[in-house]
């Protein structure tokens, strides 16, 4: 019986697959994609996040809120659903449980009667305070095949995106 000869696409896969390693995918065009990776680098920071955030009890969202009001004491719920794009909705459980934990109060806001500030505790400072060294640290680790540099420029290239 006589052999086919394979189709120009069959041969294109075939060479699209590197060399010793048959089960590694032809990704090259999912990898020419910035949200693929950037979604595949976040996976690697996350990962860490989740990892060293775990004996804080902090969440991604946990930590943003309360690392926005430790530099901004006195934020009302409207800013903070504007900083982190969030629904008012989904803020509200998530104001109550860091109340509830006893990491952040509120307070009546000083100048519009209407609003309410939200601030730390001295045990949401405390917290926030290690939380954020611990951040930085796993940060580093996360990204530490970059130099200082590329993580700069990394981070000023990807807030070119959504700012």
């Amino acid at each position: 019986m006589a052999s086919t000869p394979k189709s120009a696409p069959a041969k294109a896969e075939q060479a699209a697959v590197p060399q010793g390693r048959p089960d590694r995918l032809d990704a090259r065009m999912l990898e020419a994609l910035v949200g693929y990776n950037a979604r595949r680098a976040w996976l690697i920071v996350s990962a860490f996040f989740a990892e060293r955030m775990a004996p804080y009890g902090l969440k991604q969202i946990d930590f943003s809120v309360l690392s926005l009001l430790a530099h901004n004491p006195g934020a009302t719920s409207r800013q903070l659903c504007n900083a982190l794009e969030i629904l008012p909705p989904n803020l509200v459980s998530l104001v109550a449980t860091l109340d509830s934990r006893g990491l952040i109060e509120r307070r009546p806001h000083p100048h519009d009667g209407r609003a309410v500030g939200l601030h730390l505790t001295p045990a949401g400072e405390s917290l926030i305070r290690e939380a954020e060294q611990t951040v930085v640290q796993l940060e580093a680790d996360a990204s530490a095949k970059l130099t200082a540099r590329e993580r700069e420029t990394l981070i000023r290239l990807l807030q070119k995106i959504y700012l």
